[in-house]
């Protein structure tokens, strides 16, 4: 029995630490979708409220820890401790668990073994019950755009953003931070709008601009690039899940993912309103179009419903569906909406109110979308095949290839019957009896012509095309009681969550999928989140973070936004403006707020007791560089920059494998290309990206974290690609001075933004008498890249105040 089996299991185990656990949202969301689920599906029963085998209850954290009559069944922290992990492992042959029944997956196994590893984080025992919550919160109303605050520092604001920022900071008692000074206010914004810096000639060139808009004017130089799109481009595809692979159990190609990433860029920086642009990712084939052109682009778009990782391999082809169509669900609901709706597939959501019918009513609409061709294993995802010229020609000429040779295969076979008919009289109509009678020669030509009629059949030319999805049969789904897709409930009509207020809830067609409807609803302007949730990216990459700190949670499990009354203000102002996302950027970026220098005044320690984690934003966050901003920066100072735009660095074809469990990923990073078209291999992401806290590729992610560990010092020093920059960036300041004391001053241009002083210089001079006098045999040139690794090396240079 599954009692006795757990007791032996639990035999002697120690309960370890049993402190709760400092759980994030993601902790917990991972909880709800992966662990509880699984909990109840094999649990519970047993060992759940209403029976408890053996004195054993899995349905909380102090049961776990408690256990059964013979001791706890999980040591946090320490899965390979845990009894209970033990158990669904199976390595012992006679104490398994579920003692009946198919073995857990390892995917099943490793999400429990992840969890433990983290302290088993567990939801509150007291939570309420989502439905038993008014669902009044303050995200699910829509914005109402309030009056401008008046304040005592009426001569600062900028703009009307500032007036809110200042009057928090003076209901706190504090004052916000002085303007910072130009060389750090362009070196700031081009880092914010290009993931570049700038070059020493544009920073003298801003310097020397004396006009009253100067400032404004560089931001619309830097919002006309298109390098402003490339990095921009970047935080929506870390929302999207972008990768050029699938990851899981079959990492094969997403060899087509690049079209949409370069349509994601094009849109960024053709200021596509954002509206727009939702409705395309969601709806695009289903949207009118008026050439070739861009109808493309619209099948294109919807690849942001199609490149999520799949397990291709899973034998249960109804699972596999529900799982892809979860995966849309979670997605959509964390990058247009903030919401972890994925929660309520196996119950209703503990903590929002979101309810299984608010789940398969959304379920529907993707079960009613084509995103895979099969889901035999491998199964295969869809791709949409792009009108051109060239798509044309190549249909035509395969038409045309196999007619020909059918004409040919008719053309034999009349000329057998004709002489078949002159020699003798017909045994038989039938073709295959007349065949029988050819000629052994004019049958093996026969099979030849056949053979090739049918490889030209199965062998299509290939066609340019996109991930994407199109148009499925229009169902409605039942309930999966549990997420069981083989034990149903009730079927749910098609519909939105009824939570979320404002516009009226979409009436869905019949003969369509209604991702069209729920676009629409999504963009419509009196919509509580979709507005609110992108100005707050915005926000956040701006401002390092968020106005609503959980950038993906909008829900009563996220944070409360710290400006109410400005993160409504900025979404109306969005949405009036039309969507305009530049827009929204010059009014961010105009701001004082945003003007303001990282460094307090002198003794000005109140800010840093008060507000030490400047929440009030009463002054400008010090931000190291991101993954890609760093890699990018190293390229574009040592004068390496290859600013060429689109395309694919792939080396292998679409749906080929990346590399099998034998051998080493033999992707190519060496181009030197911004960071932004370089492969994203899920399952064994780049190395340097890696180190740089890059994202999980798998999930969609408005946030990034900034972590301080040892290996990433022992890249500066010891990574090839960092010394090979530190060596051309020597190369290009030896050309480009005349003398040392020029040549350290260039360096710093380029490097910093600003002019070396002097005792900068001097240091430099003493770094490089010594090198060489250390090692008179080397090259003087060497001398000059280890100080150019020195440089590049420093917080100044990796780091934006």
């Amino acid at each position: 029995m599954l009692s006795t089996v757990i007791v032996l299991l639990l035999a002697g185990a120690t309960a370890g630490n049993a402190a709760e656990p400092s759980a994030t949202a993601e902790q917990l969301r991972f909880f709800e979708s992966a662990v509880r689920p699984l909990l109840v599906e094999h649990c519970l029963k047993c060992h759940g409220p209403e029976k408890q085998w053996a004195n054993l209850r899995v349905d909380s954290r102090a049961a776990l820890l408690q256990g059964g009559d013979s001791g706890p069944a999980i040591v946090p922290g320490k899965p390979d401790e845990s009894r209970l992990l033990r158990a669904v492992q199976q390595l012992d042959e006679s104490l398994k668990m579920p003692p009946e029944g198919e073995k857990l997956t390892d995917r099943q196994i490793a999400d429990l073994a992840r969890w433990i590893a983290w302290g088993a984080p567990f939801p509150p025992s007291d939570a309420p019950r989502a439905r038993d919550r008014n669902p009044e919160h303050w995200s699910f109303q829509p914005p109402v755009k309030g009056a401008i605050p008046a304040v005592r520092q009426a001569d600062w604001p900028a703009n009307p953003v500032d007036h809110f920022i200042v009057a928090k900071l003076e209901s706190a008692g504090l004052s916000p931070a002085a303007r910072a000074d130009r060389r750090t206010l362009i070196r700031r914004v081009t880092f914010d709008l290009w993931g570049l810096p700038p070059t020493p000639e544009e920073v003298a060139e801003f310097l020397e601009d004396n006009r009253p808009d100067a400032y404004e004017r560089l931001i619309d130089r830097l919002l006309a690039s298109p390098a402003y799109g490339e990095r921009w481009g970047r935080h929506w595809l870390d929302v999207a899940r972008y990768a050029d692979s699938n990851g899981l159990d079959e990492n094969v190609a997403h060899g087509n993912a690049w079209r949409y990433r370069d349509y994601v860029v094009a849109s960024w920086n053709a200021d596509k309103p954002y509206d727009r642009f939702v409705r395309e990712q969601l709806a695009g084939d289903l949207l009118p179009w008026t050439d070739d052109s861009q109808r493309r682009e619209l099948l294109i778009a919807t690849g942001f419903l199609a490149i999520g990782p799949k397990v291709l391999a899973e034998v249960d082809e109804a699972k596999m569906e529900m799982d892809i169509i979860d995966e849309q669900i979670d997605t959509v609901g964390r990058a247009l909406l903030g919401l972890t709706l994925g929660c309520a597939r196996c119950h209703d959501h503990k903590f929002d109110p979101i309810d299984m019918t608010d789940y398969y009513g959304l379920a529907g609409i993707f079960k009613s979308t084509r995103t895979m061709e099969h889901f035999k294993k491998v199964a295969r995802w869809y791709e949409n095949v792009l009108p051109s010229p060239e798509t044309t020609a190549l249909q035509t000429a395969h038409a045309a290839q196999i007619a020909w040779k059918q004409q040919e295969i008719r053309a034999l076979v009349a000329q057998a019957d004709a002489q078949l008919s002159a020699s003798s009289p017909p045994e038989s109509n039938a073709p295959e009896d007349r065949e029988r009678r050819y000629p052994a020669e004019t049958q093996a030509a026969l099979k030849k012509l056949r053979q090739e009629l049918a490889d030209l059949e199965k062998n299509p030319p290939d066609l340019p095309s996109a991930m994407g999805v199109a148009e499925g049969r229009p169902a409605d789904v039942a309930i999966h009681l549990r997420g069981n897709p083989l034990k149903l409930g009730a079927v749910v009509p098609r519909r939105t969550p009824a939570a979320l207020r404002g516009p009226e809830p979409p009436a869905f067609s019949a003969d369509q999928s209604g991702r069209r409807e729920l676009a629409d609803w999504l963009t419509d302007p009196q919509h509580p989140l979709t507005s609110r949730v992108l100005v707050n990216r915005i926000w956040r990459w701006h401002f390092g973070r968020g106005l609503v700190p959980s950038v993906d949670n909008f829900g009563l499990l996220g944070e409360a936004p710290t400006h109410p009354e400005l993160l409504d203000w900025l979404a109306s102002e969005f949405v009036a403006d039309g969507w305009s996302i530049k827009a929204l950027h010059r009014l961010l970026l105009t701001s004082a707020t945003y003007q303001q220098s990282s460094q307090l005044p002198s003794g000005d320690e109140q800010a840093l007791r008060v507000d030490p984690e400047n929440r009030w934003f009463g002054r400008a966050p010090v931000r190291r560089l991101e993954a890609e901003q760093f890699r990018d920066a190293l390229l574009a100072v040592s004068g390496q920059l290859d600013d060429s735009l689109g395309g694919s660095l792939l080396t292998v074809k679409n749906r080929a494998y990346f590399f099998d469990h034998t051998s080493k990923d033999l992707t190519d990073y060496s181009s030197r290309r911004r960071s932004l078209y370089l492969p994203v291999v899920r399952n064994n992401v780049y190395d340097l990206f890696q180190l740089l806290d890059f994202p999980d590729p798998a999930i969609p992610n408005g946030d990034r974290a900034t972590t301080t560990v040892a290996p990433q010092a022992l890249l500066l020093l010891n990574s090839e690609f960092v010394l090979d920059c530190a060596e051309r960036l020597a190369q290009r300041v030896l050309q480009e001075a005349v003398d040392d004391a020029c040549r350290v001053d260039r360096l710093y241009h380029v490097a910093y933004s600003r002019a070396a002083t002097p005792a900068e210089v001097h240091a430099a001079a003493t770094f490089l008498r010594r090198f060489e006098e250390s090692w008179p045999a080397v090259d003087r040139s060497q001398a000059w890249t280890a100080l150019c690794q020195v440089i590049l090396a420093a917080n100044e240079f990796l780091y934006v105040n």
